[in-house]
This record gives C-alpha cells, structure tokens and sequence, in this order.
C-alpha cells in the first residue's frame, strides 16, 4: 500500500530537486549580460555615467578600476570588451610574470594584424612590481591593447606613476544595502525561492555582506543549503550558521579553569579576601604565574577600565615584577594587584563600549570615513575631495571643532556610557561639556 507521508528519502530527494541550482556559483549564474544590469555603479554605467559614454564613443583608453572585492570590476571588463568589439583577455597578477605578459603581448600583436584589437584584464594588477608595470607602457602605447587594470588597493600608492599617466582611474563604490537587495531579489527569482530568513536577519544578511556583491550571493548560498523545509532563520538563527565558533577551552582542565573563574568573579565582585583564597588556590595547584598575571591585566581592563586607570598600570607592573624576580618573590606582586583590582572602583564602561563598536563594525561593514578627515598626500586624492574643509581642533575655541567624524551614511553612535564611579566621574563632566559644545556650533551659536 502506498505511504501518504513522504519518507525522508524522498523529502531529500525533492529538496536536492529543487535546490540544484546551488550546483553551479551564484555569482557566476547571475552575473550580468549588459552594463545596464549593472547594480550600484550607476556614476560609471548609468545613463549619465563616464563608462556608458566611452562605449558611446568606442574609445575606452586605458583604465584602472578601484574598488573592494564583489564590486564588478571583472564583470565590467567583460562587457565593455563586448560592448566595444575587442578581444578580451585575462590575467591576474598573482599567478603572472614576465613570462606570461609577452605571451598575452604576442597574441594581443597577432590578432592586431587580422584587425582585431585586445582589451587586456589585469587582476590585481597593484601586484606586479615597478619593473613588470613597466613592461605594459609599450603596447599601451602603440595600441596593442587596451589595459584595464583592477585594484583594491589606492593606486596612487601602489601603481607607478608612468602607468597611471597613461590610465584613467574610475572608483568602483561598495555596494549600498539597495544594490544588496537587488542581487537577492535577482537571486529569488532566478530560483523561483524565496530566502528563508525573515525580515531583520534578511537585512542582517546584506549589512554582512560588507558591500560584496559576491558575498551577499555566497551567504545567501550557505542560508539555502542549510534551511529545512518550512524553516525561517532569525538573525539569532542566522549568526549561529555562518558565524560558528571554535570551544575556547580545553575541557579535560576544568578545574584550571574553574579557579580562575572564580578568581574573575571574586575580584570583580569586590572580595579581596575570597581573591586571595583563590590566588593562593592557584599558586600552590602549580599554576603558571604568568598565565594568572595575564588574566590580571585582562581583569584591569575588562571590570575596572578607566574608574581607576592606575589599575592597568599596576597589573602590568605586577606581570613584569614577576618576570624579573620569579617564585617565590615575585609571587608577593601578584598578590598586591589582586589586593588592588579588588578593592578598586569597578566599571565595564569600556568593555560595553568596545563590544557594541565591534558589532557595529561587523553590522555596517567597511563604510568610508568622511572626506574631510582623511589625508590627501597625493594629486588624484586631493581631487576626490580628500581634507577638504578639515578644521584643526587646536585652533578651535575651546580647543574644539565639534565636526561630524562618522560615516556619511551612519548617524552619529553613542557607545562609551562612562559609570559615576570613580575617575569616570570626571570623563562624564567631559563628555557633556563637548556634547554641549557640539550642540552649539551645529546650532550655529
């Protein structure tokens, strides 16, 4: 008689069916056909955009694409060899020498003789060194080939100046969240499945990607691959999968651990009798001493931090007094420090604060600083804009501008909450004051 339940065979069956477009890259099935399907380099490809107008024009010259990986640097290169009628060959200079290059130079002068030019693709080409770099200058000049050279490095830094001269350099922009959710949507629908991840981890996912369009189709790979039917991850559900961690201790010495655990817990907690008990625990158990001094300083800075910023001072001194005098002698520092950390005006002011910037970091990617606070030691930066009405805190009122120092495209972050206890105290009246401060010179005051 026939089941009326699918067995579980069949089931993986029908998702193994159903998945098989996982069989082949994304990245690779969606890449796009035309410049148009292009998404986030609209000021390079859009109607309006330097590249469209080159291949209006047929005449592209020399290029150097700079951007961060997953941007389109190779994908563009293809289409406008398409675009434009050349020959496209491809190299990257990881795997290249010399060798290589007067190859691709003999073909590129082979097919010049039966009328067809070559646009040469350059990976990474910031590899090569000023000699191979060099060895281009010829047949760009003579039209042998059309370079295009990629990097994700600044050019102005690792590019000669003979070959940048005879190159245009056109920036190549991060994906924007927007352009993130485009290659998604593409993906869906190419697949006929929708991503099953709901709402916030859906936007979890793209801030993840960090800009790489590649990225966004490889975790949104690893999320297909690893859903159950009917299943929808949360940005819990989805941090677990693709961000696993390795067990931080060996388990087979818990009571190691278990000691200085507590020795943690007890300092933290304010018992500078119970954090002797346990040094002392330690100590005579043959425990290394400087493994109990490296978790001393760590105590400093993670329980105390800037309440009592003598604390890291101390904890340092007691790791080198230890280094210097050994057992039994310096064993007495160890002893003071624990006394000290203990008794000390407790915050994790800092600690919080480094988390929540570190997840932020993780959140929001590599998002560019503004302009005006990066240095511009070279002509092609100072014409992007860097420095530009950068204002010189020290010759400020107050010694203070109160400029925006973040992203563009992230509001400003209160991370640092400063505790009323101890030296933080007084880090709290400074803040204030130049949250004040701020506030006026925005408000025009």
């Amino acid at each position: 008689m026939e089941s009326l339940f699918p067995s579980a065979d069949e089931e993986e069956r029908a998702r193994s069916q159903a998945y098989s477009f996982l069989n082949r890259p994304l990245a690779d099935q969606l890449r796009p056909k035309t410049l148009s399907e292009v998404v986030g380099q609209e000021h390079l490809v859009g109607p309006e955009g330097i590249l469209t107008r080159l291949v209006e024009a047929k005449s592209l010259g020399s290029l150097i694409f700079w951007g961060p990986p997953g941007t389109g640097k190779t994908t563009v290169a293809r289409l406008l060899a398409k675009e434009t009628d050349l020959s496209f060959e491809q190299i990257s200079a990881i795997f290249s020498g010399v060798a290589e290059l007067k190859k691709v130079f003999e073909a590129a002068r082979g097919k010049r003789g039966y009328g067809r030019a070559t646009l040469l693709f350059v990976d990474e080409i910031h590899r090569f060194n000023r000699a191979q770099q060099d060895a281009f200058l010829p047949v760009m000049e003579d039209g042998t080939i059309t370079l295009i050279g990629a990097t994700t490095e600044n050019p102005s830094f690792e590019l000669n100046a003979a070959l940048l001269s005879r190159s245009r350099v056109l920036i190549f922009e991060p994906l924007d969240e927007d352009a993130l959710e485009k290659i998604l949507k593409r993906a869906e629908a190419m697949t006929g499945l929708v991503l099953p991840l709901d709402e916030e981890a859906r936007a979890s996912l793209i801030r993840m990607a960090d800009g790489d369009g590649r990225a966004v189709l490889m975790l949104a790979e690893e999320v297909w691959r690893a859903a159950k039917p009917g299943e929808v991850f949360n940005v819990a559900g989805l941090q677990e999968m693709v961000q696993r961690r390795a067990p931080i201790y060996d388990k087979s010495q818990e009571g190691h651990y278990n000691l200085i655990s507590a020795l943690h817990k007890t300092v933290r907690g304010s018992d500078p009798d119970a954090a002797l008990y346990y040094l002392a625990r330690m100590l005579d158990g043959g425990e290394d001493r400087l493994f109990i001094a490296r978790r001393l300083v760590r105590m400093a800075s993670e329980d105390i931090g800037l309440a009592d910023p003598n604390a890291l001072v101390i904890a340092n001194a007691a790791k080198d007094t230890y280094d210097f005098l050994g057992s039994p002698e310096g064993e007495l520092a160890l002893a003071e420090t624990v006394v000290y950390l203990a008794t000390a005006p407790k915050s994790n002011a800092v600690y919080t604060a480094f988390s929540r910037a570190m997840r932020a970091a993780k959140e929001y990617g590599s998002l560019m600083p503004p302009k005006t606070i990066l240095n511009a030691p070279t002509r092609l930066m100072q014409e992007e804009g860097y420095g530009a009405d950068y204002r010189y805190d020290h010759d400020e009122p107050d010694a203070f501008s109160g400029q925006d120092y973040w992203p563009r495209k992230l509001k400003r972050q209160h991370f640092y909450h400063p505790v009323d206890r101890g030296f933080e105290r007084e880090i709290r009246k400074r803040l204030d004051w130049w949250e004040k401060l701020r506030k006026e010179r925005r408000d025009g005051k």
